[in-house]
């Protein structure tokens, strides 16, 4: 066996010392701690070489002789919780047997996919990557390609998002760790399924994170909304922009995941010539080739300008794809009536260029963004930047009815089907996204109208910490008119248990009813869309505000031309020339249409054949 090197980044610190023991087994006692003085190397590096031979161990560092000792930033594994020592972890030790595997849809890569938003810890009862991984199955009879799971990061005890990480190198232990989340990976690629991994690099969480004690991460050159902001231009930067570029990689490297959703990208502050988002998609492009399958990123971004997909050669910052917010908000509103907030511009004005919510969405659906370089007035601003309709393929843009932001982040996380009372508005939802040009994603759920609501949960151990989240949540919905006592306490166990999923809802005729739905409109999209290229230009949507009805054309290059209508305020008369017999409808026997029809009574939300144009 070769020698081992611990090596860790820390050039705030004078004196470095490992603190170090071997992994006891089963039947040992407790092991001997070490404590010995690393060696200073080039750029702010700490060095120790182990007795040859020595196994895996628990280690932790103790900078300038202050107690307690410290996780390794890089830690790939963190068994005793965040605090606690880290322990080295060999990727040989994983076990792998996708050695054939070419990527999401036989080497496509994830544009154009269906995704399918996860959270590991509520997806089950049990809340692990195991307990997850027997609900596989499900996911590809419903039509899912790339499974998205939320942060697993390491983050503080064993309830919460994953957005409050402080290990960006390990994986959560209560979801089972780095092993667990390799046969889960494992078991996604046996069933043809990709697996899209939630990152956070714009903050770290409040409890564990130990990364100021080492080196200078953050800067207060630049400010987020969670404070001093990662630092990417300032003295320093040059590591910590490889720290964060690493980690992803090694999510891709070692762990097989096929892609990274980088979360609030725009609070990812960098002055620098390169930005940081076009080095991470370079050095992720360069990876791919190296691995031979495709691997890509996701961003959230909420700038509402495809600069952010546009290739690093062109002067973009060259992500595969950005998450679209305004499809969700343009969707909400027509669906639900509800105008508060940021809401407020997708209920259209009557003396505006979109008179009603329905003008709204057909400027989304065809535009992009309801935003694109106009004015926005719950930001006070010019917002966003023309889209290319023609240019652009529209897949690079992720459109959504449901994700854990748009439900979570409510008082007390109503999913759309809580906000509705007909089902058949939110089978009109589906369709006109999940038929869209933009690539489609699912909230875990969603695909049968799930009861259970999903709320915002924690378990911090610290009083102070837990108190300021559960005060603030109460500010916050107290300030758009909810009673403190409506909001639920996220440190509370049961507010984490209401949130997950109950799968004996899949034999109820309701929620059956709904997954056939969703599971005959990714069948439709697979058939009529094709798989390559798509455009916002091939599609064109006609409304009636009074008669609350939506008409999307849709003319795709590479597939089959169809249109969907969907009537939100009951039956209507919509014109319709030149359709056929519907592919599905979602109340058969109450609608009738003929290929000659002009004119088409719809109840709900049908899809149909188009004729030439």
């Amino acid at each position: 066996m070769s020698v081992r090197v611990i090596e860790v980044w820390a050039p705030l610190a004078g004196r470095v010392e490992l603190e170090w023991s071997p992994v006891p087994g089963p039947a040992d006692g407790p092991p001997e701690v070490r404590r010995e003085a690393m060696e200073p190397a080039d750029g702010g590096w700490w060095q120790l070489a182990l007795p040859e031979g020595t196994g895996p161990v628990d280690y932790a560092f103790v900078l300038d002789g202050a107690d307690p000792a410290l996780p390794d930033p890089r830690s790939a594994w963190q068994p005793a919780g965040v605090h606690g020592p880290s322990r080295t972890l060999d990727p040989a030790d994983l076990v792998w047997t996708d050695d054939a595997w070419r990527g999401p849809r036989d080497g496509a890569g994830s544009l154009g996919a269906v995704f399918y938003e996860l959270h590991v810890g509520t997806f089950t009862p049990e809340g692990t990557f195991d307990a997850a991984a027997a609900h596989l199955d499900h996911l590809v009879a419903l039509g899912v390609d790339v499974v998205e799971v939320m942060p697993v990061a390491a983050f503080p005890t064993d309830r919460g998002w994953g957005y409050d990480g402080v290990g960006l190198y390990a994986v959560h232990d209560a979801y089972g760790g780095p092993h667990a989340l390799a046969r889960f990976v494992d078991a996604c690629h046996a069933r043809g399924l990709g697996v899209c991994l939630d990152v956070v690099h714009n903050h770290l969480g409040a409890s564990g994170n130990y990364l100021s004690r080492f080196g200078p991460y953050f800067t207060e050159g630049h400010h987020t909304p969670w404070g001093a902001a990662v630092n990417l231009d300032d003295d320093g930067s040059a590591q910590v922009r490889r720290f964060l570029v690493e980690s992803a990689l090694r999510w891709f490297r070692d762990l097989h995941v096929d892609a990274l959703r980088l979360d609030a990208v725009h609070e990812l502050k960098d002055d620098s010539a390169r930005h940081y988002l076009a080095e991470l998609s370079e050095e992720v492009a360069a990876l791919a080739t190296d691995l031979g399958r495709p691997l890509d990123l996701v961003a959230e971004s909420d700038l509402n300008d495809i600069v952010m997909v546009t290739a690093t050669g062109d002067g973009g910052r060259g992500m595969t794809a950005q998450w679209d917010d305004d499809v969700h908000h343009a969707l909400h509103v027509a669906l639900t009536g509800e105008a508060q907030g940021y809401y407020a511009d997708f209920a259209g004005a009557p003396d505006g260029p979109h008179p009603g919510p329905l003008s709204v969405l057909a400027k989304v659906l065809t535009h992009g963004f309801l935003h694109d370089g106009t004015h926005s007035s719950f930001r006070g601003a010019t917002w966003g930047a023309p889209v290319d309709r023609e240019g652009l393929d529209a897949r690079r843009l992720l459109g959504y009815l449901q994700t854990h932001d748009q439900v979570g982040n409510r008082a007390t996380g109503e999913r759309i089907s809580a906000l509705v009372a007909d089902p058949a508005l939110q089978a009109a939802g589906a369709a006109l996204y999940l038929l869209a040009p933009t690539t489609p994603m699912l909230f875990m759920g969603e695909e049968w109208a799930a009861s259970t609501p999903w709320q915002f949960f924690t378990s911090f151990a610290e009083d102070w910490l837990a108190d300021a989240v559960r005060e603030g949540r109460r500010a916050e919905f107290g300030s758009h008119g909810w009673s403190a006592d409506d909001v639920p306490d996220p440190q509370d166990p049961a507010t984490r248990d209401r949130s997950v999923l109950d799968w004996s809802e899949l034999g109820e005729p309701d929620h059956a009813r709904m997954l056939r739905w969703y599971t005959d409109l990714t069948a439709l999209r697979r058939r009529l869309l094709g798989s390559g290229p798509t455009r916002l230009a091939d599609v064109e949507v006609d409304v009636d505000e009074e008669e609350r009805w939506v008409l999307l054309r849709h003319r795709p290059a590479g597939g089959e031309p169809f249109a969907v209508v969907a009537t939100l305020g009951g039956p209507a008369e919509v014109p319709l020339s030149g359709a056929g017999a519907p592919h599905l409808e979602w109340e058969p026997g109450r609608t009738s249409v003929g290929p000659t029809s002009v004119a088409h009574r719809c109840r709900s939300v049908s899809v149909h054949p188009l004729g030439p144009a």
